[in-house]
């Protein structure tokens, strides 16, 4: 196994994604009580963003468009990721792509990341592991879960966030990709949500309920007429040597019932080395 570096904050997305070198419940749910229009009808369901988890295990998969952006100081540091994900299996493949290096070092090649229950897996990771060799750390074991750690939320777990939904208000609908959907706005608990996940999920998200400055995490979800998650932005906090460094996690899902397939790596192809920070 990698020797895992537990410091809090910055240095485990650090751990993971060379961002060192780029920057030194239910019952809370006013899901009967959304917006009132003109003659006092509700508009929307915001008890649907409760269901959100469950409605994307019955779609089955999806193509998805992550992006996370972290802020400190004044600096912003934005990784993007593309790629697909089962629902069902709990598993994705995504390549993610690190900012440009502002002191003009060599621009990193695109990290290539299975996602996986309890499990990360990197390749062309860089600090030290060698190019045909894949990393894999245990969510569980991660401060963050796994939330920001690979430079993306699990698709997956960012729905099951929202199983602890509370003070849920509809916005409005909206277009969104060229597809009509419904605009919530809230805010999620981690501990919470860690209890009511599918058994999956539990351990990362308690993990992360321990490594988090803040458990509350004010969200955005829009949902399509079939109750499914079309994109969920969190905002994420966390402490990094005395200061809280804010986390903007974006997931976009399309093309659902889109046919793939995740093959692990084998073992003789897992990094058991060091990783150089």
């Amino acid at each position: 196994m990698v020797q895992q570096h537990r410091r809090k904050g910055m240095a485990v997305v650090a751990a993971a994604v060379t961002v060192a070198g780029v920057v030194a419940g239910s019952a809370g749910c006013s899901g009967s009580e959304g917006v009132m229009a003109a003659d006092d009808r509700p508009v929307g369901d915001p008890a649907a963003v409760l269901r959100s988890a469950d409605v994307l295990v019955d779609a089955g998969s999806s193509k998805a468009r992550t992006s996370l952006v972290m802020a400190t100081g004044g600096t912003r540091v934005t990784i993007r990721g593309e790629g697909r994900y089962d629902f069902r299996k709990q598993m994705g493949q995504l390549s993610v792509v690190l900012p440009t290096d502002p002191a003009g070092a060599e621009e990193h090649r695109p990290i290539s990341e299975l996602l996986a229950p309890a499990a990360l897996y990197m390749k062309n990771r860089g600090a030290g592991v060698p190019d045909d060799k894949w990393v894999m750390l245990d969510s569980t074991a991660l401060d963050d879960g796994n939330l920001v750690t690979g430079g993306a939320t699990d698709p997956l777990t960012a729905a099951e966030l929202l199983r602890a939904a509370k003070d849920v208000a509809y916005v409005g609908e909206q277009e969104l990709a060229g597809v009509r959907v419904s605009h919530y706005r809230g805010v999620t608990d981690i501990g919470r949500a860690a209890k009511r996940a599918a058994p999956y999920a539990r351990e990362a998200l308690a993990a992360a309920a321990r490594g988090f400055a803040e458990d509350v995490v004010p969200f955005d979800a829009y949902l399509d007429d079939a109750g499914r998650l079309r994109k969920v932005r969190h905002q994420f906090s966390y402490r990094n040597q005395g200061r809280t460094v804010a986390v903007a996690s974006t997931t976009l899902l399309y093309e659902f019932g889109v046919s793939f397939g995740v093959r692990l790596p084998p073992k003789d192809q897992i990094f058991t080395g060091k990783i150089k920070l």
